[in-house]
């Protein structure tokens, strides 16, 4: 399987952590983007991951916005693996929107594992 660049969409209609992104089976991903976009006001922005493997919760970001502005929280790459869900929270519901740009890596171990194992219960 290929590699695939892809975006997610954040536009809020709640003031809780909104799951924007998670990394499906057999995949990796690597977050090259998280651009926020505020059109005015003042907004509290929190940005965090679930490791799946640990089933914790880690604030990767935490913005104080205020007034228009344009601003990218991610500022090295962020390295998820399979089942991790990357969550977007804002103060406010509106004048906030956020695109997250990924690569999704296909995990050929992991793959091959899973095939072998269902091969082995037949």
């Amino acid at each position: 399987m290929a590699n695939i660049y892809k975006n997610a969409f954040y536009d809020p209609s709640v003031t809780t952590p909104v799951t924007v992104y998670t990394v499906p089976s057999n995949r990796t991903a690597i977050v090259k983007n998280i651009q926020l976009t505020n059109e005015s006001g003042n907004k509290i922005v929190k940005v965090s991951v679930t490791d799946s493997s640990a089933t914790t919760d880690y604030q990767i970001a935490y913005m104080n916005i205020t007034g228009a502005t344009i601003c990218n929280v991610a500022k090295a790459p962020v390295i998820l693996e399979s089942g991790d869900i990357l969550k977007i929270e804002s103060s406010v519901t509106s004048g906030i929107s956020a695109i997250v740009s990924y690569l999704e890596i296909f995990d050929e171990k992991s793959a091959w594992l899973i095939l072998l194992l269902y091969l082995h219960l037949m």
